[in-house]
């Protein structure tokens, strides 16, 4: 944990509510985001037993399954998420603007620019906690290679049409929300830990109520005894007063009031098939005392994630924002554009290639995500500069230098007084990096001298003639924040195409190293 957020949970804890550590918000807010918050079949991960779900926080569409583990009622409550999320996904897949993107020449090799077509805003889905995207990366896998009636006849339980194709986008914006800075899959919870420190740790972070216990506790009360309460706190019949953020429901509720609600609705659907009825008056009663059950535990969950969308929306959003939002709307437009073509859903599990692929850009990202923010928020960079990452200070001397070559470039000597204290050698012959109208400008670190003074050399952005043109060079007074990080990530070695994946990583796809054979049953193995 960075130095800085320590401070700033010392002093949540001394203060008695959470301590801001940005100025600025870091995550794309889309204007209508969809919020969906789910829950599951306690000891069953893949039963869902309900959903609230919506663009608007005063009309949410509630989803609940009477009997998670009736087949037909899962597919039929997966049908009806599907037709809500979809239309959500849809509405942005026709309105385009042209655009431009780099291809590899498959004659040359050569990057070249090619003409084409990006969609103009992309689906935000927003979940309460980070449990909440590993379960919408369990229901895209669970849904996606599920055969419906018109692709296979003869299966006796085919999925709704819609359900593969959710599972599709569901495993799509999973994956995607592992790209540092992505904002198409966000959990409420990540979002206000990386915008407050709590005095709590992380892991308590992911209780939504008890964060949002911490950030605005009410009057007369601390962040820690609002969180105590919202975490433990619980009503005369034993229910708690915040039910968790799903997708795991309480014991104390799926014991005494669950479970017994749903045993009534099974028995009530048996005593109709027995005939021991006129009508289905019991069922209907039953299911709606689930239904009534299931709404209690989602719409406190519902009214807190909209809470921490106005608290995030509060923030000014930070300059660079916009750059990674770009790149996830090229992101959705290209598995938009896969799924138009009929490609098969995502594999299970992903060729050596592949995954080096997506672990590269994973990296790259991270470290463009920590420079851009950094420059984004005056307070991330505080905590670089503690760490020796950076430096800020004001120039105190400009000396005019040329390259001794034909055609002279200005090298100019740019003296800094600073009170930081980078990790730069003391030799010299180190780099660093100022942001220059957005541009990174590079210095080469030239020595120390007495009175935190810092001697650099400018190296470029200054033009290509023999004086610098106006403004890219620093003047005496100037106050400058250098930072010893560069500014963009570097992009990686190149990779093989995934047919030829030398056999030390499994061979092309298909073939027969791909994955190992299990050994042969022998007879020691059975009891």
């Amino acid at each position: 944990m960075p130095l800085l957020s320590t401070l700033a949970r010392l002093e949540a804890v001394r203060a008695g509510r959470a301590q801001p550590l940005a100025t600025v918000r870091h995550r794309h807010l889309s204007e209508r985001p969809m919020v969906f918050v789910p829950l599951t079949t306690a000891g069953e991960a893949g039963a869902p037993l309900g959903a609230m779900v919506g663009t608007d926080r005063h009309e949410p569409r509630l989803f609940v399954i009477p009997q998670p583990r009736d087949r037909d009622r899962r597919w039929a409550f997966l049908a009806d998420l599907a037709a809500q999320v979809l239309a959500h996904i849809d509405a942005y897949a026709d309105a385009v603007e042209p655009a431009e993107r780099s291809e590899t020449d498959p004659e040359t090799g050569k990057r070249v620019k090619v003409e084409t077509e990006l969609c103009v805003d992309a689906p935000q889905l927003i979940v309460p906690s980070r449990a909440g995207v590993e379960y919408v990366r369990l229901l895209g896998r669970s849904m996606r290679f599920r055969r419906t009636a018109e692709e296979d006849p003869e299966n006796p339980y085919p999925a709704p049409s819609q359900v593969p194709m959710l599972g599709r986008w569901f495993t799509h914006l999973a994956e995607r929300s592992r790209v540092p800075g992505s904002s198409m899959l966000l959990s409420a919870t990540d979002l206000l830990s990386r915008h407050w420190a709590t005095g709590q740790s992380n892991l308590e972070d992911q209780h939504l109520a008890a964060l949002l216990g911490w950030i605005a506790p009410p009057e007369g009360r601390s962040g820690a005894e609002e969180a105590h309460r919202a975490e433990l706190g619980r009503d005369k019949d034993g229910q708690l007063l915040c039910p968790p953020a799903g997708p795991a429901t309480d014991p104390a509720f799926d014991n005494k009031l669950l479970a017994p609600a749903i045993a009534r609705y099974d028995a009530a659907r048996t005593d109709l098939a027995a005939g021991l009825g006129d009508d289905d008056r019991h069922v209907r009663a039953a299911e709606r005392e689930v239904r009534r059950l299931v709404e209690s535990q989602l719409s406190g969950t519902w009214w807190k994630t909209w809470e921490a969308i106005d608290l995030l929306r509060a923030l000014p959003p930070g300059e660079r924002a916009e750059e990674r939002w770009t790149r996830d709307r090229w992101s959705y437009t290209g598995h938009r554009d896969r799924v138009r073509a009929g490609e098969p859903p995502q594999p299970r599990r992903d060729d050596a290639v592949t995954a080096a692929q997506k672990l590269a850009t994973r990296e790259t990202e991270q470290v463009r995500l920590d420079a851009q923010e950094a420059l984004d928020d005056p307070l991330v960079m505080a905590g670089r500069r503690l760490a020796g990452e950076a430096f800020a200070g004001e120039v105190t001397e400009v000396v005019m230098e040329w390259t001794e070559s034909k055609r002279p470039s200005p090298r100019p000597l740019v003296t800094v007084v600073t009170e930081d204290r980078p990790q730069l050698a003391d030799e010299g012959g180190g780099k660093v990096f100022r942001s220059l109208d957005g541009r990174p400008q590079s210095a080469q670190f030239v020595r120390f001298e007495e009175g935190g003074q810092v001697v650099l050399r400018l190296l470029d952005k200054m033009g290509r003639g023999r004086d610098p043109e106006p403004g890219s060079v620093p003047e005496k007074g100037d106050r400058l924040c250098w930072t010893l990080f560069e500014h963009d990530a570097r992009g990686g070695p190149k990779l093989p195409e995934p047919e030829q994946t030398p056999w030390t990583h499994g061979g092309p796809p298909g073939s027969a190293g791909t994955l190992p054979l299990p050994d042969s049953v022998t007879d020691e193995d059975l009891l």
